[in-house]
């Protein structure tokens, strides 16, 4: 049974990233990208998207994708304010995703009841989220943070816990930490490469998602 709207949230956020062996991270320029890119990867084969707020358009992207392209799940990263969050309910966002992890943030997702993905990066902030409820985190930076080996050390004590690690995962080394048990998903850009989005490329971006699903094995 949920103890919490927290808990809940948190459940919530593992349902939908056991749908997706890889979470495309995706800095979207113009608004006229949005829904091309989105297509091509969910034809792909990967429907869970995360847009960040890096640019000025990525509110607006968020809204048209979900709005245009009913198969994907889209939500928004890089969330560093209670503010993302009020913006990205707005929109109609499915999720959001931050780099760290508040207790503002925490509290801002429960009460908006936003399927939310907080980040750590240490054991203590680790159990700052579990505290509230969570069970299901993003690790990052990933690669510059121990990688695999600290997803393994941190299987130990905290055996319940699931991630979604992001930063430094590529085509070379995801199959990697998603053969870890308390792996879920990774995030990572290079499904999406900033020179086949600026070239309009779709195919390119649709082949490398299905690729990944593929090698996957999901």
């Amino acid at each position: 049974m949920t103890k919490n709207p927290s808990a809940r949230n948190s459940q919530e956020m593992e349902e939908l990233l056991k749908k997706s062996p890889v979470i495309p991270v995706l800095t979207i320029n113009s608004i006229h990208e949005a829904v091309p890119l989105a297509r091509a990867l969910v034809r792909g084969g990967l429907s869970i998207l995360e847009v960040t707020l890096r640019t000025d358009c990525a509110y607006d992207a968020i809204e048209k994708i979900r709005e245009e392209v009913p198969e994907a799940v889209v939500g928004g990263g890089t969330v560093t304010t209670v503010e993302h969050l009020e913006k990205l309910t707005a929109v109609g966002a499915h999720f959001a995703v931050s780099p760290g992890i508040t207790p503002e943030l925490l509290k801002k997702a429960r009460d908006l009841g936003m399927p939310y993905l907080p980040g750590i990066t240490s054991v203590s902030e680790l159990m700052t989220g579990l505290n509230e409820g969570y069970e299901v985190f993003k690790f990052f930076p990933a690669a510059a943070s121990g990688g695999v080996k600290a997803l393994k050390s941190f299987s130990g004590p905290f055996s319940q816990v699931r991630f979604c690690p992001t930063g430094g995962i590529n085509r070379e080394n995801y199959q990697n930490y998603l053969s870890l048990p308390n792996t879920l998903c990774v995030g990572g850009s290079w499904v999406a490469p900033k020179d086949a989005i600026a070239n309009e490329n779709w195919e390119v971006i649709e082949n490398l998602s299905r690729d990944a699903v593929t090698a996957a094995g999901k």
